[in-house]
């Protein structure tokens, strides 16, 4: 079994079409490996030291900002993945700068009045929303730092547009390493129950802030005194970005409302059961979005230069990668889940198993359709895309009512699951009727729907 995946691994990255995608995709992998792996460190010292209520009230509050931040970045940290090589192609580097720079401020501006109006609206949403009044502190305090999770993603995201492939994977790790190592001198000389959550929101600050004095140092290394400057409005920048905010905004709902819906209708131990899972499920879904930092640019320069046959077989030979990487940590997951969560988190979290199988089931199920969504985008079918993801998320929220206070943490991730196989197999027909072929790839099923 190991030497044929040896070999369909083998064949994958031998193939000089795929070499491009694969070398950018190797370090945005290596960077969620390690992120990952050292969530998952922080998260076990948090559950064993802290205990799960605490564990909890973060991804409590990490879904919060997450929701929170997708508005006050207003889809910029989309369009700018366009704007800024647009400007460098067709203008220079100072006339990219200065879209940045009105971005940056734009979403500081809008930042700074949400958070604002949160603080003062904190003790409402701890009270009337989450029904927990204890959060008030939390959500305050988190309220703050929503100016700092808005430039982390709008710089993350600007890193990449200027195609920063080592900076961007650095800043993809910054967040978890940044916790843990404020998180671990803390515990150890300044004991308080709430230092994860002042680790959490500290390392956000400071990645923000390097990731502005990286775009900064490397557009000033760049831009000359005679550049050819074309002015972009915000009215322009907005009305590129805005689109692009629907999507994210269903993407959020579709990811993330389990766990709010958990924050609301069940204890918070029971979020940090569910967190766990989802932690534990994501394992086989960073690949996924590891390949998507490249894969994404090439789909459109292969579609808009009418070469479909190649942007078929780009996107099918990601997938196949995905499906011979994620099988045996599918398999790893089911077969010791059980005991793994128990050794390193403790027996109360061996609860978190079955939702963790759920999830991982449906996180294989995005894995074999592939870059469906990068896919649709770039091929002028964001439209469609979005339809989907609009009543993907409407069936997300409904079931999550029904079944949360019935099932609780299984509801969540059942819900997860059928939304994940929904979302990806109706991208995979619409794909298979307008262009007659997929991308995605089961080698039991691969000869009936290819």
């Amino acid at each position: 079994m190991v030497s044929f995946i040896k070999q369909k691994f083998h064949n994958l990255i031998s193939d000089k079409k795929f070499s491009e995608i694969l070398t950018g995709s190797a370090w945005a992998l290596g960077a969620r490996v390690v992120g990952t792996g050292i969530s998952l460190i922080t998260s076990i010292v948090v559950a064993r030291i802290y205990g799960s209520d605490i564990l909890g009230i973060i991804a409590i509050l990490n879904s919060f900002l997450v929701l929170i931040t997708i508005f006050t970045v207003l889809g910029t940290n989309t369009s700018i993945l366009r704007l800024i090589p647009e400007h460098l192609s067709k203008y220079s580097p100072t006339s990219a700068f200065r879209v940045y720079r009105k971005t940056q401020f734009v979403v500081v501006g809008v930042s700074m009045i949400t958070g604002g109006g949160l603080y003062f609206a904190s003790g409402f949403i701890a009270d009337s929303i989450f029904f927990k009044p204890h959060l008030r502190f939390y959500f305050a305090l988190a309220a703050c730092f929503i100016i700092f999770q808005s430039l982390m993603r709008l710089n993350t995201a600007a890193i990449r547009g200027l195609r920063l492939i080592r900076v961007f994977a650095f800043m993809q790790i910054m967040p978890a390493v940044g916790t843990l190592v404020i998180l671990v001198p803390l515990t150890i000389f300044f004991y308080h129950k709430d230092n994860p959550i002042y680790a959490t929101f500290v390392a956000i600050a400071v990645t923000a802030l390097v990731g502005a004095w990286i775009m900064d140092r490397m557009f000033k290394q760049k831009m000359k005194s005679d550049d050819a400057v074309s002015p972009l409005s915000v009215k322009k920048i907005l009305s590129i970005s805005l689109p692009m905010l629907m999507t994210a905004t269903m993407s959020f709902v579709i990811g993330q409302t389990g766990v709010i819906m958990l924050g609301m209708f069940r204890p918070a131990a029971d979020v940090g059961y569910y967190s766990i899972a989802v932690h534990l499920a994501s394992l086989t879904a960073f690949l996924l979005a590891a390949i998507n930092t490249m894969s994404a640019p090439k789909f459109a320069e292969l579609y808009h230069n009418q070469k479909i046959d190649e942007l078929f077989y780009v996107a099918k030979k990601s997938t196949k990668l995905i499906f011979w990487v994620t099988s045996p940590i599918l398999f790893f997951l089911i077969l010791i889940g059980k005991p793994a969560l128990t050794l390193f988190y403790g027996s109360e979290f061996s609860v978190a198993y079955w939702p963790m199988v759920f999830l991982t089931l449906g996180q294989f199920a995005n894995s074999i359709s592939g870059s469906t969504g990068y896919f649709m985008n770039m091929t002028g079918n964001q439209h469609v895309f979005k339809n989907v993801m609009v009543i993907t998320a409407l069936v997300n929220v409904s079931l999550n009512i029904f079944l949360i206070p019935w099932l609780g943490i299984k509801g969540a991730a059942l819900t997860a699951m059928f939304c994940y196989v929904l979302w990806n197999t109706s991208l995979l027909v619409y794909i298979k009727q307008k262009y007659g072929r997929t991308i995605g790839y089961f080698p039991l099923f691969d000869k009936c729907w290819s």
